[in-house]
């Protein structure tokens, strides 16, 4: 058994490192604004496309359904963050539209992202 005197020298080195893998690990964390502008930058550049309908909109919120492999799936998008120029009168937007899904977890979809927009305008 190693003396003593080691140990509390040891211990003060470990939670000095901890400290120290805390305030990098917090550092590094992306903010939940940014996980989204990736989600959403994934699916455009790996989705596939796939056409639904707009169903609704509440002020930043759009609502849309689309079928793939014969499930139906219900999903909103918060448009807040995204400068798309949207008409004046958002409830134009209402009816079809283009979306893009992951193939591999078809509920992961968008209608709208920095790079692309499936907004059909009337």
């Amino acid at each position: 058994m190693p003396p003593a005197r080691f140990l509390w020298p040891a211990a003060g080195l470990v939670s000095i490192a901890a400290a120290v893998a805390f305030v990098v690990a917090r550092k590094l964390r992306i903010s939940p604004e940014e996980r989204e502008r990736r989600r959403r930058q994934l699916i455009s550049r790996e989705g596939r496309l796939a056409d639904g309908a707009l169903t609704d909109i509440d002020g930043t919120v759009i609502f849309y359904t689309y079928i793939v492999r014969g499930v139906e799936y219900s999903a909103t998008q918060d448009i807040s963050g995204l400068s798309a120029p949207l008409p004046d009168d958002p409830a134009r937007l209402v009816g079809p539209v283009t979306l893009k899904y992951l193939p591999r977890n078809p509920a992961n979809s968008i209608v709208i992202c920095e790079s692309w927009s499936g907004l059909r305008l009337r």
